[in-house]
Protein backbone atom coordinates (compact mmCIF):
# COMPACT_ATOMS: atom_id res chain seq x y z
CA UNK A 1 0.00 0.00 0.00
CA UNK A 2 1.11 2.95 -0.61
CA UNK A 3 1.51 6.38 1.29
CA UNK A 4 1.19 10.01 0.45
CA UNK A 5 3.21 12.36 2.31
CA UNK A 6 3.35 15.88 1.65
CA UNK A 7 6.58 17.97 1.90
CA UNK A 8 9.75 16.38 1.85
CA UNK A 9 11.76 18.70 3.62
CA UNK A 10 13.42 17.56 7.13
CA UNK A 11 10.82 18.09 9.34
CA UNK A 12 8.89 15.28 6.94
CA UNK A 13 11.63 12.57 7.73
CA UNK A 14 10.18 11.14 10.88
CA UNK A 15 7.40 10.25 8.29
CA UNK A 16 8.62 9.35 5.65
CA UNK A 17 11.26 6.76 8.13
CA UNK A 18 7.73 5.74 10.17
CA UNK A 19 5.75 4.73 7.13
CA UNK A 20 8.82 2.60 5.97
CA UNK A 21 8.74 0.81 9.41
CA UNK A 22 5.13 -0.05 8.89
CA UNK A 23 5.58 -1.59 5.26
CA UNK A 24 4.54 1.25 3.27
CA UNK A 25 5.31 2.35 0.07
CA UNK A 26 6.30 6.10 0.80
CA UNK A 27 5.30 9.03 -2.36
CA UNK A 28 5.98 12.76 -1.16
CA UNK A 29 4.98 15.64 -3.38
CA UNK A 30 7.01 19.35 -2.84
CA UNK A 31 7.49 21.51 -5.22
CA UNK A 32 11.42 21.87 -4.39
CA UNK A 33 12.90 19.19 -6.33
CA UNK A 34 16.08 18.96 -4.26
CA UNK A 35 14.18 19.08 -1.26
CA UNK A 36 16.90 17.17 1.36
CA UNK A 37 14.13 13.83 2.19
CA UNK A 38 13.54 12.92 -1.26
CA UNK A 39 16.01 10.56 -1.51
CA UNK A 40 14.35 8.47 1.77
CA UNK A 41 11.18 8.30 -0.07
CA UNK A 42 10.19 5.53 -2.60
CA UNK A 43 8.44 7.90 -5.57
CA UNK A 44 8.52 11.89 -5.46
CA UNK A 45 6.56 13.76 -7.57
CA UNK A 46 6.93 17.78 -7.98
CA UNK A 47 3.63 19.25 -7.22
CA UNK A 48 3.44 22.47 -5.01
CA UNK A 49 2.14 21.89 -1.81
CA UNK A 50 -0.75 24.86 -2.36
CA UNK A 51 -2.66 23.01 -5.09
CA UNK A 52 -5.06 20.95 -4.07
CA UNK A 53 -6.71 20.09 -7.22
CA UNK A 54 -3.32 18.50 -7.97
CA UNK A 55 -2.24 16.47 -4.96
CA UNK A 56 -5.53 14.79 -5.14
CA UNK A 57 -5.33 13.91 -8.90
CA UNK A 58 -2.33 12.34 -7.90
CA UNK A 59 -3.54 10.74 -4.68
CA UNK A 60 -6.82 9.30 -6.90
CA UNK A 61 -3.96 7.55 -9.28
CA UNK A 62 -2.16 6.15 -6.49
CA UNK A 63 -5.60 5.32 -4.94
CA UNK A 64 -7.02 3.71 -8.02
CA UNK A 65 -3.15 2.16 -8.73
CA UNK A 66 -2.27 -1.55 -7.85
CA UNK A 67 -0.96 -0.84 -4.49
CA UNK A 68 -3.71 1.39 -3.26
CA UNK A 69 -3.39 4.38 -1.10
CA UNK A 70 -3.53 3.60 2.87
CA UNK A 71 -3.23 7.36 3.74
CA UNK A 72 -2.24 11.01 3.72
CA UNK A 73 -0.46 12.85 5.72
CA UNK A 74 1.67 15.82 7.00
CA UNK A 75 3.72 17.08 9.74
CA UNK A 76 5.48 20.60 10.21
CA UNK A 77 4.30 21.81 7.31
CA UNK A 78 1.59 24.68 6.54
CA UNK A 79 -0.78 22.06 4.21
CA UNK A 80 -2.95 19.76 6.71
CA UNK A 81 -5.82 21.25 5.54
CA UNK A 82 -3.99 20.05 1.44
CA UNK A 83 -4.39 16.55 3.49
CA UNK A 84 -8.17 16.93 4.64
CA UNK A 85 -9.16 17.88 1.00
CA UNK A 86 -7.83 15.17 -0.90
CA UNK A 87 -9.21 12.63 2.19
CA UNK A 88 -12.36 14.39 2.11
CA UNK A 89 -12.76 13.49 -1.47
CA UNK A 90 -10.89 10.07 -1.04
CA UNK A 91 -13.12 8.64 1.61
CA UNK A 92 -9.76 8.38 4.29
CA UNK A 93 -9.19 9.03 7.59
CA UNK A 94 -9.12 12.80 8.48
CA UNK A 95 -10.07 15.61 10.54
CA UNK A 96 -12.65 17.07 7.88
CA UNK A 97 -11.79 19.93 5.58
CA UNK A 98 -13.52 22.44 6.94
CA UNK A 99 -11.95 21.63 10.61
CA UNK A 100 -8.36 21.52 8.92
CA UNK A 101 -9.25 24.92 7.32
CA UNK A 102 -10.28 25.90 10.52
CA UNK A 103 -7.16 25.05 12.36
CA UNK A 104 -5.09 26.58 9.27
CA UNK A 105 -6.99 30.45 9.21
CA UNK A 106 -6.27 32.16 12.39
CA UNK A 107 -8.95 34.58 12.01
CA UNK A 108 -11.29 31.34 11.16
CA UNK A 109 -9.85 29.91 14.07
CA UNK A 110 -10.17 32.69 16.61
CA UNK A 111 -13.71 32.95 15.56
CA UNK A 112 -14.70 29.60 16.45
CA UNK A 113 -12.39 29.66 19.83
CA UNK A 114 -15.30 32.91 20.60
CA UNK A 115 -18.07 31.22 19.25
CA UNK A 116 -17.44 28.37 21.76
CA UNK A 117 -16.39 30.68 25.15
CA UNK A 118 -12.60 29.22 24.12
CA UNK A 119 -10.09 31.00 26.07
CA UNK A 120 -8.31 33.50 23.65
CA UNK A 121 -7.36 37.08 22.80
CA UNK A 122 -9.29 39.64 20.90
CA UNK A 123 -8.45 40.12 17.06
CA UNK A 124 -9.03 41.47 14.03
CA UNK A 125 -8.70 40.62 10.07
CA UNK A 126 -6.82 43.02 8.32
CA UNK A 127 -6.70 42.82 4.51
CA UNK A 128 -4.06 44.99 2.24
CA UNK A 129 -7.04 47.24 1.20
CA UNK A 130 -7.81 47.74 4.94
CA UNK A 131 -3.96 49.33 5.59
CA UNK A 132 -4.44 53.28 6.04
CA UNK A 133 -4.27 55.78 8.20
CA UNK A 134 -7.55 55.14 10.07
CA UNK A 135 -6.40 51.08 10.88
CA UNK A 136 -4.71 52.02 14.48
CA UNK A 137 -7.53 54.17 15.43
CA UNK A 138 -10.04 50.95 14.39
CA UNK A 139 -7.44 48.42 16.34
CA UNK A 140 -7.55 50.71 19.56
CA UNK A 141 -11.44 50.12 20.24
CA UNK A 142 -10.64 46.69 20.31
CA UNK A 143 -7.16 46.48 22.08
CA UNK A 144 -4.76 48.57 23.51
CA UNK A 145 -0.50 48.47 22.97
CA UNK A 146 1.23 45.45 23.06
CA UNK A 147 -0.59 43.60 20.34
CA UNK A 148 0.52 41.02 18.12
CA UNK A 149 0.59 41.23 14.32
CA UNK A 150 0.60 37.72 12.16
CA UNK A 151 -0.54 36.59 8.69
CA UNK A 152 -3.37 34.71 8.65
CA UNK A 153 -1.64 31.88 7.16
CA UNK A 154 1.67 31.05 7.84
CA UNK A 155 3.97 29.50 10.05
CA UNK A 156 7.56 29.51 12.21
CA UNK A 157 6.81 33.38 13.16
CA UNK A 158 7.15 34.57 9.56
CA UNK A 159 5.50 38.03 9.54
CA UNK A 160 4.58 37.68 13.09
CA UNK A 161 5.33 40.61 15.70
CA UNK A 162 4.58 42.90 18.68
CA UNK A 163 3.58 45.90 18.20
CA UNK A 164 4.83 48.37 20.59
CA UNK A 165 3.59 51.65 19.48
CA UNK A 166 2.20 53.58 16.78
CA UNK A 167 6.05 53.86 14.87
CA UNK A 168 6.17 50.03 14.49
CA UNK A 169 2.25 49.95 13.41
CA UNK A 170 1.70 49.85 9.47
CA UNK A 171 5.00 48.56 8.85
CA UNK A 172 3.95 45.64 11.00
CA UNK A 173 0.80 45.12 9.25
CA UNK A 174 2.54 45.38 5.79
CA UNK A 175 5.03 42.61 6.26
CA UNK A 176 2.62 40.41 7.87
CA UNK A 177 -0.05 40.73 4.79
CA UNK A 178 3.25 40.31 2.23
CA UNK A 179 4.10 37.26 4.29
CA UNK A 180 0.54 35.96 3.66
CA UNK A 181 -0.88 33.32 0.75
CA UNK A 182 -4.03 35.25 0.82
CA UNK A 183 -3.04 38.76 2.00
CA UNK A 184 -4.78 39.03 5.26
CA UNK A 185 -3.26 39.70 8.72
CA UNK A 186 -4.42 39.53 11.96
CA UNK A 187 -4.40 41.59 14.47
CA UNK A 188 -4.75 40.32 18.40
CA UNK A 189 -4.15 41.39 22.02
CA UNK A 190 -0.94 40.70 23.40
CA UNK A 191 -0.99 37.51 26.01
CA UNK A 192 1.52 37.94 28.51
CA UNK A 193 2.94 34.89 30.78
CA UNK A 194 4.89 31.67 30.09
CA UNK A 195 4.11 30.23 26.30
CA UNK A 196 3.63 26.17 25.67
CA UNK A 197 3.77 23.76 23.02
CA UNK A 198 1.53 20.59 23.22
CA UNK A 199 1.26 17.71 20.54
CA UNK A 200 -1.94 15.80 20.59
CA UNK A 201 -3.46 12.62 18.73
CA UNK A 202 -7.38 12.77 18.54
CA UNK A 203 -9.09 9.35 17.91
CA UNK A 204 -12.16 7.94 18.30
CA UNK A 205 -13.56 10.53 20.82
CA UNK A 206 -10.17 10.56 22.74
CA UNK A 207 -7.86 13.18 22.90
CA UNK A 208 -4.41 11.98 24.06
CA UNK A 209 -1.20 14.62 24.49
CA UNK A 210 1.68 13.26 22.92
CA UNK A 211 4.45 15.85 23.94
CA UNK A 212 4.29 18.95 26.45
CA UNK A 213 7.15 21.97 26.33
CA UNK A 214 7.85 24.95 27.84
CA UNK A 215 8.84 27.14 25.09
CA UNK A 216 11.56 29.46 25.35
CA UNK A 217 10.79 32.72 23.96
CA UNK A 218 12.74 36.11 23.36
CA UNK A 219 13.62 39.33 21.44
CA UNK A 220 10.76 41.22 20.90
CA UNK A 221 9.36 42.97 19.03
CA UNK A 222 9.66 39.22 17.47
CA UNK A 223 8.92 36.24 18.87
CA UNK A 224 11.80 34.02 18.46
CA UNK A 225 11.87 30.69 20.19
CA UNK A 226 15.79 30.20 21.14
CA UNK A 227 14.75 26.28 22.46
CA UNK A 228 12.04 24.11 24.55
CA UNK A 229 12.57 22.26 26.98
CA UNK A 230 9.90 18.91 27.09
CA UNK A 231 8.40 18.10 29.73
CA UNK A 232 7.49 21.12 31.14
CA UNK A 233 7.68 21.01 34.51
CA UNK A 234 4.18 22.05 36.18
CA UNK A 235 2.18 21.84 39.33
CA UNK A 236 -1.08 19.04 38.38
CA UNK A 237 -3.19 21.95 38.32
CA UNK A 238 -1.75 24.06 35.78
CA UNK A 239 -1.06 20.90 33.64
CA UNK A 240 -4.03 19.64 33.53
CA UNK A 241 -5.76 23.06 32.79
CA UNK A 242 -3.61 23.80 30.27
CA UNK A 243 -4.27 20.50 28.37
CA UNK A 244 -8.52 21.13 29.37
CA UNK A 245 -8.55 24.25 27.34
CA UNK A 246 -6.49 22.93 24.55
CA UNK A 247 -8.72 19.88 24.23
CA UNK A 248 -11.62 22.70 24.37
CA UNK A 249 -10.20 24.33 21.53
CA UNK A 250 -9.65 21.56 19.41
CA UNK A 251 -13.25 20.62 19.72
CA UNK A 252 -14.62 24.28 18.84
CA UNK A 253 -12.81 23.79 15.61
CA UNK A 254 -14.20 20.47 14.90
CA UNK A 255 -10.86 18.18 14.85
CA UNK A 256 -11.57 14.56 15.43
CA UNK A 257 -9.45 12.28 13.23
CA UNK A 258 -5.86 13.07 13.19
CA UNK A 259 -3.16 15.56 15.23
CA UNK A 260 -3.20 18.63 17.16
CA UNK A 261 -0.44 20.90 17.88
CA UNK A 262 -1.14 23.85 20.13
CA UNK A 263 0.72 27.27 21.31
CA UNK A 264 -0.78 28.10 24.41
CA UNK A 265 0.15 30.32 27.15
CA UNK A 266 -0.75 30.46 30.85
CA UNK A 267 -1.52 34.07 31.75
CA UNK A 268 -2.72 36.01 34.74
CA UNK A 269 -6.81 34.70 33.59
CA UNK A 270 -5.42 31.40 33.37
CA UNK A 271 -4.68 29.68 29.59
CA UNK A 272 -5.10 31.38 26.46
CA UNK A 273 -4.81 29.58 23.64
CA UNK A 274 -1.90 31.18 20.96
CA UNK A 275 -3.46 28.91 18.10
CA UNK A 276 -3.94 25.10 17.01
CA UNK A 277 -3.08 23.49 14.01
CA UNK A 278 -4.33 19.79 12.68
CA UNK A 279 -0.92 18.38 12.23
CA UNK A 280 2.02 17.37 14.23
CA UNK A 281 4.61 20.20 15.48
CA UNK A 282 7.75 20.78 13.39
CA UNK A 283 10.26 22.60 15.64
CA UNK A 284 11.85 18.81 16.19
CA UNK A 285 9.38 17.95 18.54
CA UNK A 286 6.75 15.85 17.20
CA UNK A 287 10.19 13.96 15.35
CA UNK A 288 12.88 14.47 17.57
CA UNK A 289 12.53 15.50 20.90
CA UNK A 290 9.32 13.76 22.45
CA UNK A 291 10.22 10.52 21.23
CA UNK A 292 14.07 10.74 22.69
CA UNK A 293 12.09 11.74 26.06
CA UNK A 294 8.63 9.28 26.10
CA UNK A 295 10.06 6.34 23.85
CA UNK A 296 6.88 6.57 21.84
CA UNK A 297 7.01 7.24 18.16
CA UNK A 298 4.43 9.47 17.84
CA UNK A 299 4.66 9.84 14.03
CA UNK A 300 3.96 6.13 13.46
CA UNK A 301 1.07 6.52 16.02
CA UNK A 302 -0.59 9.36 13.55
CA UNK A 303 0.58 7.96 10.44
CA UNK A 304 -1.65 4.55 11.58
CA UNK A 305 -4.85 6.95 12.74
CA UNK A 306 -4.35 8.09 9.26
CA UNK A 307 -3.95 4.57 7.43
CA UNK A 308 -7.50 3.99 9.71
CA UNK A 309 -5.33 1.39 11.86
CA UNK A 310 -5.34 1.37 15.53
CA UNK A 311 -2.53 3.00 17.50
CA UNK A 312 -2.00 0.76 20.38
CA UNK A 313 1.36 2.31 21.67
CA UNK A 314 -0.47 5.33 21.90
CA UNK A 315 -3.55 3.35 23.96
CA UNK A 316 -1.45 0.81 25.99
CA UNK A 317 1.20 3.99 27.31
CA UNK A 318 -1.39 6.83 27.56
CA UNK A 319 -2.50 8.12 31.23
CA UNK A 320 -5.91 9.69 32.40
CA UNK A 321 -5.66 13.54 32.69
CA UNK A 322 -8.60 15.20 35.03
CA UNK A 323 -10.44 17.67 33.15
CA UNK A 324 -9.69 20.78 34.68
CA UNK A 325 -10.61 24.24 33.24
CA UNK A 326 -9.82 27.95 34.43
CA UNK A 327 -12.31 30.59 34.92
CA UNK A 328 -12.52 32.02 31.54
CA UNK A 329 -14.56 28.50 30.54
CA UNK A 330 -15.47 27.47 34.18
CA UNK A 331 -18.99 25.85 32.67
CA UNK A 332 -17.38 23.91 30.03
CA UNK A 333 -18.76 20.30 29.51
CA UNK A 334 -15.77 17.47 28.96
CA UNK A 335 -14.74 17.46 24.96
CA UNK A 336 -13.00 14.62 24.37
CA UNK A 337 -11.75 11.69 27.18
CA UNK A 338 -8.53 13.20 28.10
CA UNK A 339 -5.47 11.30 28.56
CA UNK A 340 -1.69 11.73 28.00
CA UNK A 341 1.54 9.43 27.57
CA UNK A 342 3.52 10.92 29.79
CA UNK A 343 7.78 11.49 29.45
CA UNK A 344 10.45 9.41 30.63
CA UNK A 345 13.44 12.13 30.21
CA UNK A 346 13.77 15.31 29.62
CA UNK A 347 14.68 16.54 25.95
CA UNK A 348 16.44 19.99 25.88
CA UNK A 349 16.48 21.47 22.31
CA UNK A 350 18.19 25.19 21.76
CA UNK A 351 19.29 26.96 18.62
CA UNK A 352 22.12 29.03 17.46
CA UNK A 353 22.17 32.20 16.03
CA UNK A 354 24.26 34.82 14.60
CA UNK A 355 24.85 38.29 14.41
CA UNK A 356 23.99 39.80 10.50
CA UNK A 357 26.70 38.99 8.37
CA UNK A 358 28.47 37.03 5.28
CA UNK A 359 29.77 33.56 6.48
CA UNK A 360 32.97 32.93 5.82
CA UNK A 361 33.08 29.39 7.42
CA UNK A 362 31.47 27.52 10.44
CA UNK A 363 33.47 25.01 12.83
CA UNK A 364 33.10 23.75 16.35
CA UNK A 365 35.38 25.92 18.88
CA UNK A 366 35.56 22.16 20.99
CA UNK A 367 34.76 18.75 19.98
CA UNK A 368 31.88 18.21 22.20
CA UNK A 369 31.66 14.52 23.32
CA UNK A 370 28.98 14.87 25.91
CA UNK A 371 26.72 11.88 25.45
CA UNK A 372 23.77 13.16 26.44
CA UNK A 373 24.14 15.38 22.87
CA UNK A 374 22.02 13.33 20.25
CA UNK A 375 21.36 15.91 17.14
CA UNK A 376 23.39 18.79 15.80
CA UNK A 377 21.19 20.19 13.17
CA UNK A 378 22.45 23.10 11.54
CA UNK A 379 19.97 24.63 8.76
CA UNK A 380 20.59 23.90 4.99
CA UNK A 381 21.02 27.25 4.35
CA UNK A 382 23.55 28.60 6.43
CA UNK A 383 26.62 27.91 3.90
CA UNK A 384 30.03 29.20 3.44
CA UNK A 385 29.50 33.03 1.11
CA UNK A 386 26.02 33.03 2.38
CA UNK A 387 24.07 36.12 4.07
CA UNK A 388 23.38 35.27 7.79
CA UNK A 389 21.09 37.67 10.22
CA UNK A 390 20.08 37.74 13.69
CA UNK A 391 16.92 35.86 13.45
CA UNK A 392 13.13 37.82 12.93
CA UNK A 393 11.25 34.26 12.84
CA UNK A 394 11.91 30.86 13.19
CA UNK A 395 13.30 29.65 10.37
CA UNK A 396 15.99 32.23 10.35
CA UNK A 397 17.84 30.63 13.14
CA UNK A 398 21.33 29.26 12.15
CA UNK A 399 20.71 25.53 13.76
CA UNK A 400 19.56 23.32 16.54
CA UNK A 401 21.09 21.36 19.49
CA UNK A 402 19.09 18.55 20.99
CA UNK A 403 20.02 16.76 24.53
CA UNK A 404 18.20 14.23 26.40
CA UNK A 405 18.78 13.36 30.29
CA UNK A 406 16.94 11.70 32.84
CA UNK A 407 17.95 14.93 34.28
CA UNK A 408 16.61 18.08 33.52
CA UNK A 409 19.29 20.03 34.15
CA UNK A 410 22.04 17.99 32.64
CA UNK A 411 19.98 17.92 29.61
CA UNK A 412 19.70 21.53 29.34
CA UNK A 413 23.53 22.02 30.02
CA UNK A 414 24.26 19.85 27.29
CA UNK A 415 22.32 21.31 24.73
CA UNK A 416 23.60 25.03 25.79
CA UNK A 417 27.18 24.37 26.23
CA UNK A 418 27.47 22.61 22.54
CA UNK A 419 25.62 25.25 21.10
CA UNK A 420 28.15 28.12 22.85
CA UNK A 421 30.92 25.90 21.13
CA UNK A 422 29.17 26.48 17.56
CA UNK A 423 31.16 29.32 15.99
CA UNK A 424 30.01 30.88 12.80
CA UNK A 425 33.39 33.09 11.09
CA UNK A 426 32.04 36.31 9.35
CA UNK A 427 33.49 38.06 6.28
CA UNK A 428 35.81 40.47 7.50
CA UNK A 429 34.74 44.59 6.05
CA UNK A 430 31.35 43.77 5.38
CA UNK A 431 28.37 46.94 5.33
CA UNK A 432 25.36 44.70 7.31
CA UNK A 433 28.48 43.73 10.60
CA UNK A 434 29.71 47.25 10.56
CA UNK A 435 25.83 48.38 11.13
CA UNK A 436 25.22 45.98 13.17
CA UNK A 437 28.23 46.82 15.16
CA UNK A 438 27.33 50.51 15.04
CA UNK A 439 24.26 50.56 17.00
CA UNK A 440 21.86 51.20 13.30
CA UNK A 441 18.42 49.98 13.70
CA UNK A 442 15.35 50.37 11.35
CA UNK A 443 12.86 53.22 12.66
CA UNK A 444 10.11 50.33 13.67
CA UNK A 445 12.35 48.23 15.40
CA UNK A 446 13.36 49.71 18.70
CA UNK A 447 16.22 47.63 20.11
CA UNK A 448 16.46 45.02 17.75
CA UNK A 449 18.79 43.44 17.40
CA UNK A 450 19.30 43.39 20.33
CA UNK A 451 23.24 43.80 21.98
CA UNK A 452 24.63 40.56 23.38
CA UNK A 453 25.70 41.73 27.17
CA UNK A 454 23.80 45.49 27.17
CA UNK A 455 24.69 48.55 26.29
CA UNK A 456 27.62 50.25 27.68
CA UNK A 457 27.16 53.81 29.42
CA UNK A 458 29.16 56.77 27.79
CA UNK A 459 31.51 56.30 30.92
CA UNK A 460 32.17 53.14 30.88
CA UNK A 461 32.74 53.34 27.44
CA UNK A 462 35.38 55.93 28.18
CA UNK A 463 36.91 54.07 30.99
CA UNK A 464 38.48 51.29 28.26
CA UNK A 465 41.47 52.70 27.07
CA UNK A 466 45.15 51.65 25.38
CA UNK A 467 45.94 48.89 23.49
CA UNK A 468 45.75 45.24 23.11
CA UNK A 469 49.57 44.04 21.66
CA UNK A 470 49.33 41.50 18.83
CA UNK A 471 49.30 37.93 19.69
CA UNK A 472 48.73 38.23 23.09
CA UNK A 473 45.91 36.38 25.47
CA UNK A 474 42.16 39.14 25.33
CA UNK A 475 41.65 37.51 28.55
CA UNK A 476 44.35 39.33 30.59
CA UNK A 477 43.03 42.54 28.89
CA UNK A 478 39.94 42.58 30.10
CA UNK A 479 38.60 45.77 31.21
CA UNK A 480 37.73 46.34 35.07
CA UNK A 481 33.82 47.80 34.14
CA UNK A 482 33.77 44.06 32.60
CA UNK A 483 34.18 42.33 35.49
CA UNK A 484 31.46 43.61 37.68
CA UNK A 485 28.74 41.11 38.30
CA UNK A 486 26.88 43.37 36.14
CA UNK A 487 28.17 42.08 32.92
CA UNK A 488 30.10 38.41 34.29
CA UNK A 489 26.74 37.27 35.29
CA UNK A 490 25.16 38.25 31.59
CA UNK A 491 24.97 35.39 28.88
CA UNK A 492 24.48 36.42 25.11
CA UNK A 493 21.98 34.30 22.83
CA UNK A 494 24.61 31.72 22.60
CA UNK A 495 25.45 30.94 26.04
CA UNK A 496 28.82 32.62 26.36
CA UNK A 497 29.59 34.95 29.47
CA UNK A 498 32.03 37.72 28.62
CA UNK A 499 35.01 35.71 30.34
CA UNK A 500 34.04 32.56 27.83
CA UNK A 501 33.78 34.63 24.63
CA UNK A 502 37.58 36.31 25.96
CA UNK A 503 38.42 32.86 26.17
CA UNK A 504 37.05 31.35 23.13
CA UNK A 505 38.94 34.27 21.21
CA UNK A 506 42.06 33.22 22.53
CA UNK A 507 41.89 29.74 21.10
CA UNK A 508 40.10 30.77 17.52
CA UNK A 509 42.72 33.93 17.06
CA UNK A 510 46.20 32.61 18.87
CA UNK A 511 47.61 34.81 16.28
CA UNK A 512 45.72 38.69 16.07
CA UNK A 513 46.73 42.02 15.27
CA UNK A 514 47.44 44.94 17.73
CA UNK A 515 43.41 45.72 18.81
CA UNK A 516 42.36 48.81 19.96
CA UNK A 517 40.78 47.75 23.23
CA UNK A 518 37.69 50.43 23.16
CA UNK A 519 36.41 49.14 19.66
CA UNK A 520 37.14 45.28 20.75
CA UNK A 521 35.24 45.62 23.92
CA UNK A 522 32.73 47.84 22.80
CA UNK A 523 32.06 45.04 19.56
CA UNK A 524 32.45 41.82 21.80
CA UNK A 525 29.50 43.22 24.24
CA UNK A 526 27.44 44.57 21.66
CA UNK A 527 27.70 41.57 19.54
CA UNK A 528 29.56 38.92 21.59
CA UNK A 529 31.98 36.24 20.61
CA UNK A 530 31.68 36.79 16.42
CA UNK A 531 31.92 40.34 16.79
CA UNK A 532 35.07 40.54 18.41
CA UNK A 533 36.55 37.80 15.92
CA UNK A 534 34.87 39.85 13.26
CA UNK A 535 36.56 42.90 14.80
CA UNK A 536 39.92 41.69 14.54
CA UNK A 537 39.89 40.20 11.40
CA UNK A 538 38.76 43.59 10.00
CA UNK A 539 41.71 45.15 11.64
CA UNK A 540 44.77 45.17 9.24
CA UNK A 541 48.92 45.83 10.21
CA UNK A 542 49.37 47.79 13.96
CA UNK A 543 47.42 50.56 15.25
Amino acid sequence: MNVLILGAGLMQVPAILSAKELGYKVCVVDADEKAVAIPKADVFKKIDLKDKEGILAYAETLKNSEEGLAAVFTAGTDFSASVSFVCEKLGLPAHSFLAATNASVKTQMRQCFADHKVPSPKFMRVGKNDINTNLLSECLKIMSFPFVVKPVDNMGARGCRMVRSEEEFLSAVKIAVECSRTSYAIIEEFMDGPEFSIDALVYKGTFTVTGFAIRHIKYPPYFIEVGHTMPAILDKHTHDQLISVFALGAKALGLTCGAAKADIKFTEKGPMIGEIAGRLSGGYMSGWTYPYASDLNLTKQALLIAAGESPDALIKNRQPVDFETSELCKNAELPYQLFEVPCKRTSAERAWMSIPGTVEYIENITEYTDKAVFDFLPRATVKIGGKVDFPRNNVEKCGNIIAVSNKDDIAVKAAEDAVSNVFITLKPNTRETDDYLAGKINSDEKDFPPPAFGRLKSEEEESIKGIIPADEKVVNYIPEILKNAEYQNKRDWNYNTILQSAQKFDELRKKHPQLDAKKFWKALVRGGLQAAVYISDSTSGSL
